[in-house]
């Protein structure tokens, strides 16, 4: 049975932010992932997570400025200083949290431009070394036009090329059930090819990223396909309820329970 991990970024927003891991425990969550911990500190997301027994599955490495716009520096020659600094700064967190993986985002550039390729290269390795150093994973995800328009990494192929060719023992890709099928289609063939290097998986309906189950993909039967193909990990809920995070959770109760 799957292993879903509530996204407050976008569930139980009803909550300060604080508060919204009581919520997802109350729910029947038992694991919490979220875009950024940067504005708290450390110790405070340590105490939730500790206080109401949930595993924290997942979060960014820091992304530049995200309220101007930025999407992520990796791509971007030159912020490299700042996307080692911003390892360090993840990397405090993730210590206080327990946390076993981590995403880096790519940031906007021109996915043909060779100064990008080389730069996000070169941010992809010394970030995989640096996390492995610790026992922590890296996962890169495939982001699709619509939702983050120029963003470099917009290919699962190529995501997964990249993977393959740097062969790093920590570096995976994650796997996004809702990119997926805006950018491709063809979910479930592309799950069963990539599996071998997937870390991370997560779900939203499309096209209009809300509940599992209220778009036009299978989310029952894909989730099954999961358990079928022996993943073990997170599944991380980053949709946005339609109306209201708790009214919204009828497709969860056949999963409520499963432990992470």
């Amino acid at each position: 049975m799957p292993r879903f991990a509530a996204n407050l970024s976008m569930m139980f927003t009803e909550h300060a932010f604080l508060d919204r891991f009581a919520a997802a425990a109350d729910a029947g969550f038992t694991a919490v992932e979220f875009l950024f911990p940067y504005e708290h500190p450390p110790e405070a997301i340590a105490e939730r997570l500790t206080r109401h027994g949930l595993t924290q599955a997942l979060f960014n490495l820091p992304p530049g400025d995200f309220a101007a716009g930025e999407r992520g520096l990796a791509a971007l020659p030159e912020r490299f200083e700042e996307v080692k600094a911003g390892v360090e700064t993840a990397l405090r967190y993730a210590e206080a949290t327990g946390v076993k993986r981590l995403h880096l985002m790519a940031g906007l550039a021109d996915a043909a431009d060779p100064q990008a390729k080389a730069a996000y290269r070169r941010a992809v390795i010394h970030v995989a070394e640096r996390l492995g150093e610790t026992g922590l994973d890296l996962v890169l995800e495939p982001i699709n036009a619509r939702n983050m328009p120029g963003y470099f990494l917009n290919d699962f192929g190529a995501a997964a090329v990249l993977i393959r060719d740097l062969d790093l023992p920590n570096l995976k890709l994650q796997f996004d059930l809702y990119h997926c099928q805006i950018l491709h289609g063809d979910v479930t063939t592309r799950l069963r090819a990539l599996m071998p290097i997937v870390g991370h998986v997560q779900t939203a309906s499309v096209p209009d990223r809300h509940e599992p189950g209220t778009g036009e993909m299978d989310d029952a039967f894909l989730f099954a396909e999961l358990d079928r193909l022996g993943y073990d990990g997170f599944v991380g809920c980053e949709y946005i309820p339609a109306a209201g995070t708790v009214a919204g959770l009828g497709w969860f109760a056949p999963y409520r329970g499963a432990r992470a």
